[in-house]
């Protein structure tokens, strides 16, 4: 069995510390040594959350992602990442901040559960969850091509007035990032049905243990959402 577990990035140093050496490892094996997320001011940033993948049976770090509220502290990182290459990103955010707006960011998972969908389907429905839980009206995105298919099934749309259609190359030359945006969080109106319908149930019901089937066959998650 594996836990996702949610917690405050300045309420547990050593979990973001665990997430954050978890997370270059897996970045290292694709030959990329620094991204604007993988800085790490967050860690002492009082409006960015942690979800944490972890094996029950010995705590390693399996996976994460985070969910970083737009303020005037700390830039997102989306805004470090394309702001130099398209000025528009920081309008839009401005735009949004009123109403509560963030981004999805630092999302990993390690080949040992590679395939289970927990990075790329799971994840992405618990980190909505959270933003949902705290409030957030918008939510931003810049995702590798493996998952534009999962976070399109959980609402976000391509966010087309940004860069190519949406595209920028990113981290490296060879490598495309897509620019996605949830519009509107509060309904999820542009989520697949049945998504939607997984996502409000974590909302509702923030701590469960579920048994998810991926492509890779079925995996037994400890959802632990609820921020205290």
């Amino acid at each position: 069995m594996i836990r996702f577990k949610a917690f405050k990035a300045t309420d547990d140093e050593a979990a973001c510390h665990k997430f954050i050496e978890g997370h270059r490892k897996v970045l290292e094996i694709y030959g990329i040594t620094m991204i604007t997320s993988a800085k790490h001011q967050w860690i002492h940033h009082d409006n960015t959350y942690v979800i944490i993948v972890e094996s029950m049976e010995d705590n390693r770090a399996l996976g994460g992602a985070r969910i970083q509220i737009a303020d005037d502290v700390l830039a997102l990182p989306i805004q470090e990442a394309i702001g130099k290459v398209d000025m528009n990103i920081y309008k839009q955010i401005e735009q949004r901040k009123p109403l509560k707006t963030g981004e999805l960011c630092g999302l990993w998972n390690s080949r040992e559960i590679a395939g289970f969908g927990v990075g790329s389907i799971f994840l992405i429905r618990a980190a909505v969850a959270l933003a949902y839980a705290l409030g957030l009206n918008s939510l931003f995105a810049l995702c590798a091509p493996a998952t534009v298919k999962g976070v399109k099934k959980t609402g976000f749309d391509v966010n087309v007035d940004l860069g190519n259609s949406g595209q920028f190359y990113y981290p490296k030359l060879d490598l495309i990032a897509t620019a996605v945006i949830i519009s509107n969080l509060r309904t999820l109106q542009n989520a697949e049905p049945e998504i939607r319908e997984l996502v409000f149930d974590l909302i509702e019901n923030p701590v469960q243990i579920k048994r998810e089937s991926g492509p890779k066959g079925v995996i037994d998650v400890m959802y632990d959402l609820k921020i205290t």
